[in-house]
């Protein structure tokens, strides 16, 4: 089964010979390895280099251990390089390399080596791996597949691919996977042997239990905000925790943005043009894993709906932010208040901005309304759109509001500005 990647693609184009160390980061099971040896080879092949000009060493292979040894693997690379040509360094799994940072510095040192490498264990997945290269790296970070890439592959009308989308999720290997049953005993194990392991190995988490059911509160809140102080006053009047502090959930929930699980949406004053920073909101980079990790018990599709709304922008690019709008209005004895609207999301890339509301069901024009009450209050002049989880073609109202289905949106990047 083969997935196009076209948007990374694009990105390792883009970053092609500029002199630094390709760095391929993202969630387990994403999909890094395939889009370097398999879609990314394919395309050099296809511009003309040499095939023996593309070396590849899959350090996942047992039978290539000896390329664990640094040296091994430097004087086997020189060996390959018979020639003045430029060759392609790709190496899977180059943490398993023996203090692979000083030997990646030698191989980028090499004026005729273009170098590209995976990772896939806890420390490699940090977000701190920029510094472990000082500067000469060029971090490419997937994400799991969209909507319109799962589609591509997936066998059946776009309706049943956006249920099977938003309950098992997009890594590549769920559409290979046939039955309900399979798929969901797939990301349970997943979730248990892979990404909690990563994260105890790692940061050394003694409080597993404590830790686990954080992460089921979070898995329950997407689209809610986080306070880190409510939840450690929950952990302690409920669970009878009083070890579990403020300090400790903002501990753990950096461990799991750290290890690529979930992303913090910040809160933005629209108004004020300034981050707030309190009670921010978390999405999980993964639809399938978060379901998973509560059993499949909770898929209410409008939380899920606005979570891969924003894992598709992020996918495009943009930096996404929760929005605030204060108003004031009058109160039933006729007095001036003000209130606290939202934005759903806040889409930003360079001198672009998009204000997104998610709205799941849009049964009447009382509802239309209410959707479009915090983007009416917003006085600039940058797209605003509210997706409806349903079929709808693009239409827009008289103060400039797009009104868009969320399978035409996911589908098509044009009607953003259309």
């Amino acid at each position: 089964m083969k997935i196009e990647r076209p948007t990374y693609i694009q990105q390792l184009i883009n970053s092609k010979d500029n002199g630094l160390i390709k760095i391929v980061t993202g969630l387990r099971r994403v999909g890094k390895s395939y889009l370097l040896k398999t879609l990314f080879k394919e395309y050099l092949l296809n511009e003309g280099i040499k095939k023996s000009h593309i070396l590849i060493i899959d350090l996942e292979d047992r039978r290539n251990k000896v390329f664990r040894d640094p040296d091994y693997l430097l004087d086997w690379v020189d060996d390959k390089m018979k020639d003045e040509g430029q060759y392609y360094i790709i190496i899977d799994e180059v943490q398993r390399v023996e203090e692979f940072v000083d030997m990646l510095g030698t191989l980028v040192g090499k004026e005729n080596a273009d170098v590209y490498v995976t990772g896939s264990n806890s420390h490699f997945l940090s977000s701190d791996i920029a510094t472990e290269f000082r500067g000469r790296g060029d971090e490419i970070h997937v994400w799991p597949l969209t909507f319109k890439e799962y589609m591509t592959a997936y066998e059946g009308d776009m309706v049943d691919g956006w249920q099977e989308y938003y309950t098992y999720g997009g890594l590549p290997k769920i559409l290979s996977i046939k039955g309900d049953d399979k798929k969901a005993t797939y990301l349970r194990s997943l979730y248990r042997t892979v990404y909690l392991s990563d994260i105890y190995e790692r940061h050394e988490i003694e409080n597993k239990a404590e830790f686990e059911e954080l992460v089921r509160i979070l898995a329950s809140s997407i689209g809610s905000p986080v306070n880190p102080t409510n939840l450690a006053n929950t952990f302690k009047s409920v669970k009878r925790l009083n070890s579990i502090t403020d300090k400790t959930i903002e501990t753990y929930i950096g461990y799991l943005e750290d290890a690529y699980m979930i992303e913090k949406a910040e809160r933005y004053d629209i108004k004020g043009r300034k981050y707030i920073g309190t009670t921010p909101k978390y999405y999980f980079k993964d639809m399938g894993l978060r379901n998973a990790i509560l059993s499949f018990r909770q898929t209410e599709e409008n939380h899920l709906m606005e979570n891969v709304l924003y894992n598709e922008m992020r996918h495009r690019g943009f930096l996404v932010d929760v929005g605030n709008v204060n108003i004031r209005v009058k109160n039933e004895k006729g007095e001036w208040q003000r209130i606290t609207l939202e934005v759903d999301f806040v889409c930003n890339l360079g001198s672009r901005r998009y204000y997104l509301q998610s709205a799941y069901r849009l049964p009447d024009e009382e509802k239309v309304e209410q959707e479009k009450r915090s983007l009416k209050n917003i006085k600039d002049s940058f797209r605003k759109l509210v997706i409806a989880g349903e079929r709808m073609k693009l239409r827009r109202d008289e103060s400039g509001i797009v009104m868009l289905g969320v399978y035409e949106f996911l589908q098509d990047w044009n009607l953003m500005d259309a």
